[in-house]
């Protein structure tokens, strides 16, 4: 993990506003802490719909989480966020140095932030729930299916990419940053991981860096 940059005591630190156990909040605290940068959390509690107060609409007018204020202005979209971390904090990278590396690993967060995520998000599965009557084990399935598409393809395009202990090489990448929640899911969902055991070493390998860990649902403040 970079060590963390200096902050004078006069410095405004980032806000990230987010939910434990967000996806898409998960994955941009593992990219903070990859890049080494303090910063704080603001808790949005979906379960109680805080994302809908009016005091979150002005922040982020879609009402979506994560949001990450800094300072200037706030950003959303963890796509955006991701990408502005990397243009502004290239050190340690997420992207490789060379413009095709650089798509094959965009492929693959792809797969998880266009394919799997969108269709099982919160708001997906609360209108599943509430407007077609769906019940816990049709929400594991709907979520399983996506999942498991998904996953398909990611574990065909990591082994084509070779065997080093991450998504795309010997470090990390926005690969894994998009992965390691999506495996998060997939558990809870009760996906059966068994059958993409390349996925299954990179989240092993990302486990124990302390980005990865400190970065985890369970250790947030607003899990408990």
């Amino acid at each position: 993990m970079a060590v963390p940059l200096p902050i004078a005591p006069d410095a405004f630190l980032p806000r990230l506003y987010g939910f434990f156990r967000s996806g898409t909040s998960h994955r941009v605290r593992i990219a903070l802490n990859l890049k080494g940068l303090d910063y704080q959390q603001v808790a949005v509690d979906l379960r109680k719909e805080e994302h809908n107060d009016p005091a979150y609409k002005a922040i982020n007018p879609q009402q979506l989480v994560p949001a990450l204020d800094i300072g200037e202005t706030v950003l959303t979209q963890s796509p955006a966020i991701l990408e502005w971390l990397e243009e502004r904090y290239p050190t340690p990278a997420l992207l490789p140095a060379d413009a095709l590396g650089r798509a094959q690993v965009r492929a693959l967060a792809a797969i998880v932030g266009c394919d799997i995520h969108p269709v099982n998000n919160r708001r997906i599965l609360e209108a599943l729930r509430h407007r077609f009557s769906a019940d816990q084990a049709t929400l594991d399935d709907w979520c399983g299916t996506w999942i498991s598409a998904g996953f398909d393809a990611f574990e065909s395009l990591v082994q084509a990419h070779g065997r080093g202990p991450f998504a795309f090489g010997e470090h990390p990448t926005l690969a894994d940053v998009y992965l390691v929640p999506q495996i998060e899911s997939a558990r809870r969902f009760k996906v059966d991981l068994g059958r993409w055991p390349r996925l299954l070493e990179i989240d092993a390998a990302c486990g124990p860096l302390e980005a990865f860990r400190q970065a985890a649902p369970a250790l947030q403040p607003d899990a408990h």
